[in-house]
């Protein structure tokens, strides 16, 4: 499938690439179809005995999952013989494929698919699986299952196998394919540890906040020794009292400028919405106004404990800029510093979310009225203790947040690096004939083999 590039245009070309139908390119690499490296599979379940085999479903995100995994529940008992069969290290595409609904199969040694889907394996011994995983999914290669799927009048927006056979794509001599995957893999497998960190942290949060909100802030090893009152809201230390949120602070509901005056918007104002509530300090928002803007608007001062109470029910954060402004869908809290702490107040409405959707009129979007707001109890320690609360689970959340800073790096990187290696516009040091070239990395350690 051509690019569009001119072949015969040479001028301008990096030193050691050449000009292909796919643009420029190492001179070392081809351009191949798919159709020269990958071949259909067909096999039926009916066709295997005495396997065990998952039931998988294919994902945009996750790749290929058991069903059970992606229900959370057993998979119903259903005739599968005509399902296709999927061995670990082959490819398997469904529908739309340029939302990268393209993955291989590594968790499991074999699989079946619903037929709907096309199952595909390598027949190309200088073809890494690897490779093609990653190769398969980038940007350029999704644009063309995008234009191949619109030539479909299939409601699935299908690539058909004799489209996608025909497809070019860049093809690097096999040790630098394994160099490749391996690069990415290793960034991948980074992003990958910093989910799971964040995730453990999440878990601790969720801990922590269960223990501050029924004990305090003192160790596990003391919460025998507190004295505790069943209360509306549950177990709470004696000395904690129960309020209705609207004697903390002030309510305000936001308002939303006209959006047919350009003057309003675009300023250098946040204007908050849901989609930016995430339990943390909010400095900038997706949308922003202008002085103008401000006047038909609600100003809140930095402080202000935000919580969504249209639609998203029970979303918080807290305004971190000098002024900010929000939609009518958020419910603002003002509050009454000699009271309460606005992040331990914060952290109070996170706790009782499940409280405030219960609180919620029931129509086609949820909908939390200022009233019933204002109504919402929730627990009062001491002034000291709450800013201890606080602080505690405010800790937490710096990591949290320092991670999720890593994790978006590392997606930023492997974006980079995997339009750089896939185009030969980066090099990873390469074998030439068996033996790594003396001019790419003489120093750098050995690149292992493609892993299973």
């Amino acid at each position: 499938m051509a690019s569009g590039h001119s072949v015969a245009n040479t001028e301008d070309l990096p030193d050691g690439f050449q000009m292909t139908e796919l643009g420029p390119l190492p001179k070392e690499w081809r351009v191949v179809r798919l159709g020269e490296i990958l071949v259909e599979t067909n096999q039926r379940v009916r066709e295997i005995e005495g396997q065990d085999i998952v039931v998988l479903s294919i994902t945009r995100h996750f790749g290929l999952i058991s069903q059970e995994e992606k229900f959370k529940k057993r998979v119903a008992s259903q005739n599968l013989d005509n399902y296709k069969v999927v061995h670990r290290g082959e490819l398997v595409y469904g529908f739309p494929m340029d939302e990268g609904v393209i993955h291989f199969l590594w968790q499991y040694p074999v699989g079946a698919v619903s037929p709907v889907y096309y199952t595909w394996k390598l027949y190309n011994s200088q073809a890494d699986a690897h490779f093609l995983d990653y190769l398969l999914k980038t940007p350029h290669l999704l644009r063309i299952y995008e234009m191949l799927q619109s030539k479909t009048v299939h409601r699935r927006r299908i690539v058909h196998p004799k489209d996608f056979i025909n497809i070019s794509i860049p093809f690097p001599p096999l040790p630098e394919q394994r160099a490749i995957a391996h690069v990415l893999r290793t960034v991948q497998r980074a992003k990958e540890a910093t989910e799971g960190v964040i995730a453990a942290l999440k878990e601790l949060k969720k801990s922590l906040m269960q223990h501050l909100f029924t004990y305090g802030p003192v160790p596990v090893t003391e919460r025998e020794r507190v004295p505790l009152q069943e209360t509306e809201i549950g177990p709470l230390p004696k000395e904690w009292r129960v309020v209705r949120l609207g004697e903390v602070g002030k309510v305000i509901t936001g308002r939303t400028p006209s959006t047919a005056r350009p003057e309003y918007w675009n300023g250098h104002i946040p204007f908050i919405t849901p989609v930016d509530l995430n339990g943390m300090p909010i400095q900038v928002a997706q949308r922003s106004i202008t002085e103008d803007g401000l006047k038909k608007a609600k100003p809140l001062p930095k402080g202000a404990v935000l919580v969504s109470c249209i639609g998203y029910i029970g979303k918080v954060g807290v305004v971190d800029s000098e002024i900010a402004a929000t939609n009518q869908q958020i419910n603002a809290v003002i509050v009454d510093s000699s009271k309460i702490s606005n992040w331990f107040l914060a952290y109070a409405v996170m706790r009782e979310s499940n409280l405030l959707e219960s609180r919620a009129r029931k129509t086609t979007v949820p909908i939390l009225h200022k009233t019933n707001f204002e109504r919402i109890p929730i627990p009062l320690p001491p002034l000291a203790k709450q800013r201890e609360i606080a602080r505690m689970l405010q800790a937490v959340d710096a990591k949290i947040a320092a991670e999720e800073r890593r994790r978006a790096a590392l997606e930023e990187l492997f974006k980079t690096l995997l339009h750089a290696l896939m185009s030969g516009r980066m090099r990873v040091p390469h074998i030439v004939g068996g033996e790594r070239s003396c001019d790419s990395a003489p120093d750098a350690d050995k690149l292992p083999k493609s892993e299973d």
